[in-house]
């Protein structure tokens, strides 16, 4: 039988978390096999920028510095391909800022 591998990407990792928690209830009610959901490295994006637009910092020489990071969550969970299991997992809601990737394995 075909395999489904589902990837979820958000800032919010809760966001992740509450999605797989459904998606797993989702398997578990058609007693079909699942995997996960397995966290992949996150990725942090940094940028550090100079507080003051001159350049000049604080006037004694010293430059003060702002630093912002944001952080992408990843997962992964493999469902069997049924049809009726993955139309219950189209109805999920998923928020604006959650991406989610479905394709299927042969």
């Amino acid at each position: 039988m075909q395999t489904a591998r589902i990837k979820l990407s958000s800032k919010d990792s809760q966001e992740l978390d509450t999605i797989c928690a459904e998606i797993r209830e989702i398997a578990k009610k058609f007693g079909i096999d699942y995997r996960g959901p397995i966290p992949l490295p996150t990725k942090r994006m940094r940028i550090t920028t100079l507080k003051t637009p001159s350049g000049d910092g604080t006037g004694h020489g010293n430059a003060t510095w702002d630093k912002f990071e944001m952080r992408i969550h990843k997962r992964v969970l493999d469902v069997q391909a049924d049809d009726r299991v993955l139309r219950q997992i189209m109805r999920v809601n998923i928020p604006q800022s959650v991406k989610i990737e479905i394709r299927l394995l042969g």
